[in-house]
């Protein structure tokens, strides 16, 4: 039961309320590239993909789409050469840490302008780690 189910992938649909603030946070900082744009019209709310090495965002200036202060928790390989590049930047609202958690994960994390919170995470134990309390 269940053989012919295949989960390929999750795109978060986040919330954004200025254009200029989210390409400073997500293309600046992050190091993100814009993979295409869409509005009804001129005057409409953008909502748009943006993508880094494999891991796929929505952004939305679409009332009801996605919630600020969302959590999302992204596992990744080299965490902490991208901690190095994201603190290279100088970005002035985020100056990330590394952390090594009690549940076998390495970390780094930004928050967003509109509130939300990505964690960077990365396994170093070879055991599954547990969930954080």
């Amino acid at each position: 039961m269940g053989e012919s189910v295949e989960f390929q992938q999750v795109i978060p649909i986040l919330r954004i309320f200025d254009v200029a603030k989210a390409d400073e946070f997500y293309l600046g900082f992050l190091g993100f590239a814009v993979d295409w744009d869409h509005r009804f019209d001129e005057n409409a709310p953008l909502y748009r993909q943006i993508s880094r090495n494999g891991l796929v965002l929505h952004l939305s200036e679409h009332h009801g789409d996605g919630s600020p202060g969302a959590r999302l928790r992204v596992m990744m390989r080299g965490v902490r050469e991208f901690h190095r590049e994201i603190s290279a930047k100088g970005y002035r609202y985020m100056r990330p840490g590394l952390e090594a958690t009690e549940w076998g994960t390495l970390e780094t994390g930004a928050i967003d302008p509109f509130g939300t919170i990505i964690r960077f995470c990365e396994r170093i134990e070879a055991t599954p780690p547990r969930p954080p309390e």
